[in-house]
């Protein structure tokens, strides 16, 4: 199969596609360094990908099909089709360690592994141990706002589950 400007359409070809489109919410990182990709189905005339959200009612994941639908159709993909998969429900692991470090660069303290301390290893801006934990939500549910007491500067840690 073939994209209406003549690229061979292939899975690595749409996995390119993805991982240029940023999460709407972290736009350092890819929705494939996110791990919210499942699967990339290339079928006769079409195309599916099939997706997991970060946490349900996530507000970022209508924007995402919208980016994924718009980047498939400026490829020239023209039957494209979204699939949410909800099981196994998404989680930190599926993270690549690319993105866990963008996030760091960011200023995000990146998840720590399942089942270690849900409290961020360190601060993301001056790498002091000393952190303390201001509200249980950031600017998403799926961050918790933290205070660095060394440099005194706030920063947000992306919640492991």
């Amino acid at each position: 199969m073939k994209t209406t400007s003549g690229h061979i359409i292939n899975e690595a070809f749409v996995l390119d596609l993805l991982a240029k489109i940023p999460d709407p919410e972290i736009p350092v990182i890819s929705i494939i360094e996110l791990g919210i990709v499942r699967d990339v189905l290339i079928q006769n005339n079409g195309v599916t990908v099939k997706y997991t959200p970060t946490y349900s009612g996530c507000p970022a994941m209508d924007m995402i099909s919208m980016q994924i639908k718009l980047a498939l159709k400026e490829a020239g993909i023209e039957n494209a089709k979204l699939e949410q998969v909800l099981s196994p429900a998404w989680t930190t692991e599926w993270m690549t360690e690319t993105g866990k470090r963008k996030l760091e660069q960011y200023g995000i303290a990146p998840p720590n592994p399942i089942g270690d301390s849900d409290k961020p290893r360190c601060c993301p801006h001056c790498g002091s141990i000393n952190t303390q934990l201001l509200s249980q939500f950031g600017s998403t549910s799926c961050k918790a706002l933290y205070q660095c007491l060394s440099c005194k500067e706030p920063f947000e840690y992306f919640k492991c589950h």
